[in-house]
């Protein structure tokens, strides 16, 4: 059977491509990636729109195409439970359909002040107040839950949906020196520290210096 097909767009910029990549691996499928040149408009899109519901990343498995990130999820945790992407607690999983679906939908002013740059780093960045606003909610958001749950992921001691939705965040984080308390950064550091991550960064380092409109304007 042929393997899955994921397409993406750039690791260094492309935070809903590392979300759905993330639950990928994350539910353990066997898949290829094929990746968006950077001068196809939906990559552009998915870039400098900053829109959560855009044609990248897409699945193909099995015959069946999905794309948006919160379907891709979805969709792997009905054909991979095992891989408890979600939590088995009917409460718990509603708090992490909840959480993913705030990230999947909210947090503009974060998105647009602070893009995802995996290779840069800001010093003394300014976050104006709106965004500022969005990661005290993010850091709420995990505290409860690593609280809640126990960690040192989201809901337990397994990476799931809800930490490939806040992935990208980790990285924005690091990236604009945003501080946090203890628990928050070693919460983040466990996110950094998954091989996954850590293969997915690399790639970035990597990656051709191409989308210039980011680096200018940020």
């Amino acid at each position: 059977m042929a393997k899955a097909v994921l397409t993406i767009s750039s690791k260094n910029y492309g935070a809903w491509a590392l979300r759905g990549w993330l639950m990928c691996r994350l539910a353990g499928l066997d898949f290829v990636e094929k990746v968006i040149p950077p001068d196809d408009p939906a990559m552009k899109a998915e870039m400098l729109l900053l829109s959560s519901s855009m044609l990248v990343p897409s699945l193909e498995h099995r015959g069946i195409r999905v794309w948006d990130t919160m379907a891709i999820g979805e969709y792997l945790h009905e054909n991979f439970p095992k891989a408890g992407l979600l939590p088995t607690d009917a409460a718990a999983r509603a708090h992490c359909r909840a959480i993913c679906g705030e990230m999947h939908s909210g947090f503009s002013a974060l998105r647009g002040a602070l893009p995802m740059n995996i290779k840069a780093r800001f010093k003394d960045f300014k976050v104006w107040s709106r965004a500022q606003a969005d990661i005290d909610r993010i850091v709420a958001i995990w505290r409860e839950c690593l609280s809640t749950y126990g960690g040192p992921f989201l809901f337990g001691d397994r990476p799931g949906l809800a930490d490939a939705m806040y992935a990208p965040v980790v990285t924005r984080f690091r990236s604009y020196g945003v501080e946090l308390d203890d628990l928050c950064a070693s919460y983040s550091q466990q996110v950094l520290e998954l091989p996954a991550m850590r293969e997915w960064m690399a790639a970035a380092l990597q990656e051709p210096e191409e989308i210039d409109e980011l680096d200018a304007e940020f």
